[in-house]
């Protein structure tokens, strides 16, 4: 695991740390060729420097986000964005982590994407890869 989302995963509660080490266990058991960091204060994943995927400590929870999601067509991602094309989940409990459920999301994440990595170079815009 990367040593800044270890620093990460061991600075929240117990329960909210085993959420977050399993999230990070089954992407990185999944997105092998991803590069991981914390990025803007909370781990994620890009595939060449797109944001895929992410977590972070939040109010209702432990927030997975997946910057595409939206387009995935998952009833369970049903935490929608406004403004951009992203979908997240909440967990509570690491018992709430369905590993089929998010290994097929990820998966999609690699089919489905959209182009963040050059939103600002876009002036706002989002293109589909």
């Amino acid at each position: 695991m990367n040593k800044e989302i270890k620093l990460y995963n061991d600075q929240q509660i117990l329960m909210n740390k085993e959420i977050c080490d399993q999230l990070a266990l089954l992407i990185n058991q999944e997105l092998t060729e991803a590069e991981s960091k914390v990025w803007h204060a909370h781990p994620v994943w890009f595939l060449e420097g797109n944001p895929i995927v992410g977590y972070s400590k939040q109010k209702a929870g432990i927030r997975l986000m997946f910057w595409s999601g939206a387009d995935f067509d998952e009833s369970l991602l049903n935490v929608k964005g406004a403004k951009f094309k992203d979908a997240s989940i909440f967990y509570n409990n690491v018992e709430e982590i369905h590993s089929d459920d998010l290994k097929r999301w990820l998966q999609k994440s690699r089919e489905i994407q959209w182009d963040y990595k050059n939103i600002v170079k876009r002036k706002g815009l989002l293109i589909k890869l």
